[in-house]
């Protein structure tokens, strides 16, 4: 495994492989490796040549009162496992390089950031989707993989590769869980025993409506409440941030139209955000 620290000595590097005629699949991670990250790189390798992942943690996408300066970092770690598991090239730039000349230009999102996560982080999705261009511009994938958990960050990214018209197949991955049905996420950490608990109950509860609504049970119009009804008989230590549901990755209200539907939800603990969902064919 190769390690590399700016943009011109991956290039250099990259530039063999490419005239070789390799394809090149694509990892973007902001480090703190967990069971999730660790699935993409599996899945990026059956589907290319050369495994490549970026650790990033950048600071566009973080607001003046959230966690940069704590956002957990073991880099060691990282490589470490990234080796293990087969990756062939790791890119861990530096702020300066990723921005240089103060920042001098950012992408500003229009549509998909107004609900879920994005209405209560304005400029979260501008930052996304900023370091994302760069780092594609930079890695030239042919693929890049990311997780449904963050089925929001997601659509951006798909709006993002349409809308610049990139050369880059975005591939989303099934979330990866826990045994008891928890998704996997740094900040799982940071939860309390009885928040641990606790939070097993919210896929439970959105497995439930996606059940109930398949088999005929549940409206489109009833799913939001019935789901904030289930979770607020289970969420005692923590306040519910939103449940929401929409058009997917549209984000929009259009169900006539559409082929898949989200329900997305996000629980404020302690020391912990936690966001999960479930998207239905429709």
């Amino acid at each position: 495994m190769k390690v590399v620290t700016t943009p011109r000595e991956y290039q250099s590097l990259i530039a063999d492989y490419q005239n070789e005629g390799q394809s090149i699949a694509f990892v973007p991670t902001m480090g703190f490796l967990h069971e999730g990250h660790l699935s993409l790189i599996d899945k990026a390798k059956k589907k290319s040549d050369i495994v490549v992942m970026s650790i990033f943690v950048n600071p566009t996408q973080f607001g003046p009162n959230e966690d940069f300066d704590s956002y957990p970092r073991n880099l060691s770690r990282d490589k470490v496992l990234a080796e293990q598991y087969g990756v062939h090239i790791v890119f861990i730039p530096k702020v300066e390089d990723m921005y240089p000349n103060n920042r001098m230009f950012m992408v500003n999102v229009l549509d998909r950031v107004d609900v879920l996560c994005g209405a209560s982080r304005p400029g979260h999705f501008d930052g996304v989707a900023t370091v994302l261009l760069k780092l594609f511009n930079i890695i030239r994938p042919d693929t890049a993989f990311f997780g449904m958990k963050d089925a929001q960050q997601l659509a951006v990214v798909k709006g993002l590769v349409e809308s610049f018209h990139m050369p880059v197949t975005v591939v989303g991955c099934p979330t990866v869980r826990e045994a008891d049905g928890l998704a996997k996420s740094s900040r799982n950490v940071r939860l309390t025993d009885i928040e641990r608990t606790e939070a097993v109950h919210i896929f439970k509860v959105l497995e439930k409506a996606k059940h109930d609504y398949e088999q005929g049970v549940l409206a489109i119009q009833s799913i939001q409440s019935t789901v904030l009804n289930e979770l607020n008989r289970y969420i005692k230590n923590g306040s519910i941030d939103y449940v929401e549901v929409y058009t997917y990755p549209e984000l929009n209200f259009q169900f006539e139209t559409a082929n898949q539907m989200i329900i997305a939800v996000a629980i404020q603990y302690s020391q912990a955000r936690l966001i999960d969902n479930v998207v239905i064919e429709l």
